[in-house]
């Protein structure tokens, strides 16, 4: 299980961690942000398909800014799977 930690631009989150194992997601979580709405978006997504996850949470944005705790969580691990693919 390769884990990665990765530090957000443009959200109250200050980091997020999440583990990636044969192409799922596990372990979630934020610090800082909403803590409610974050510890639900890591309880949702344990065992999704990394690559679905980032589907489905890219283009997020949170109130007026460009960008969200979910869009930067997609981005993360988006830039993990690409690091994993050039370790094959």
């Amino acid at each position: 299980m390769a884990t990665f930690s990765y530090i957000p631009q443009g959200i109250c989150a200050k980091q997020i961690s999440f583990s990636i194992e044969n192409g799922l997601l596990h372990n979630c979580s934020f610090v800082g942000g909403c803590p409610g709405n974050l510890k639900a978006i890591g309880i949702l997504l344990e065992g999704m398909r990394a690559d679905k996850a980032c589907a489905l949470l890219r283009g997020n944005t949170c109130g007026n800014k460009p960008t969200s705790c979910a869009d930067q969580l997609a981005k993360a691990v988006e830039e993990a799977l690409l690091m994993l693919e050039g370790q094959h």
